[in-house]
């Protein structure tokens, strides 16, 4: 046996750090340290970045911009047209809900845009007050487009699927995380949140408000973050507070944790009021949160 067959057998039988072995990592036993990573990892990188407080916007992903809905739903009219029986109408029916929710897109866009702009103009640094999304399609990249547009930096915290979504290309770079657990992610979510605005979503939507309630009733998150539900009529429809309040559920005291708007400029000026007093418009001398 040569010299160089007996080292590569040695270096064969050498143990390997623990933290480089993948296959340990992505174990059951490996578990603990995946869900410490997407703590610090996060938090190291923020804290980097000097991010002090965020704006976090929630909404379905599959509200569409409104040119892409009216576009997709001309395509479809135009091949109906010429083969009725090749299209169904559900298709068509969907489509045309797609327009009709699609002016979510543009003003969850514009809502981040006012935001942003004005967090520029406080003269307290470009991370002072950030939006923050999902990371995804839908309201999620309405929330990053309109940071973007107005030139600021916005932060995108995506979640791995099975249904692969992908970071949408508005977040800033350096500032996109991937998470594998729904919980941690959360948790960056609340930490350094100022407000919360909800647009109108499906499950996953609803999953996040609740979080945000229970946390805000029970006295959990230090900081009170104000919760925006926009586009009142939706859900004032999709969830009956009063009648919660009705069967004791909940008190009427708990309804004031709510605020509803249904225009950007009304939903800005409410956000304005309320961050101004929380955050005291100050320079920013306080240390990123812990």
């Amino acid at each position: 046996m040569t010299y160089h067959r007996k080292n590569r057998r040695a270096q064969d039988r050498e143990p390997q750090l623990a933290y480089h072995n993948a296959k340990f990592l992505e174990s059951v036993d490996g578990r603990s340290l995946r869900i410490l990573a997407e703590f610090l990892e996060p938090q190291a990188r923020l804290r980097r970045h000097g991010i002090l407080n965020t704006v976090v916007f929630f909404g379905s992903a599959r509200i569409l911009p409104r040119d892409v809905a009216i576009r997709n739903l001309h395509e479809l009219e135009r091949k109906r047209k010429m083969n009725r029986e090749a299209l169904p109408l559900e298709e068509l029916k969907a489509a045309r809900r797609a327009v009709a929710m699609s002016h979510y897109y543009d003003e969850a866009r514009e809502l981040a845009r006012l935001l942003t702009g004005w967090s520029l103009s406080l003269r307290n640094g470009p991370y002072f007050l950030v939006v923050c999304s999902g990371g995804g399609p839908g309201i999620m990249e309405a929330a990053n487009r309109g940071a973007a547009e107005a030139g600021g930096k916005s932060i995108g915290l995506n979640i791995q699927l099975p249904k692969e979504q992908s970071p949408n290309p508005y977040i800033t770079p350096g500032l996109s995380f991937m998470f594998r657990y729904f919980f941690m992610r959360k948790l960056w979510f609340a930490q350094p949140t100022q407000a919360l605005i909800v647009f109108p979503g499906g499950f996953g939507t609803m999953d996040e408000l609740w979080e945000f309630l229970t946390l805000t009733q029970t006295g959990k998150m230090k900081n009170r973050a104000t919760i925006m539900l926009y586009g009142e009529k939706y859900w004032r429809q999709v969830i009956n507070f009063d009648l919660m309040v009705r069967s004791g559920t909940i008190e009427r005291g708990d309804l004031k944790m709510l605020n509803f708007a249904n225009t950007p400029a009304k939903a800005f000026q409410i956000l304005k009021e309320r961050l101004s007093a929380e955050l005291a418009l100050r320079p920013a001398i306080r240390q990123p949160f812990p």
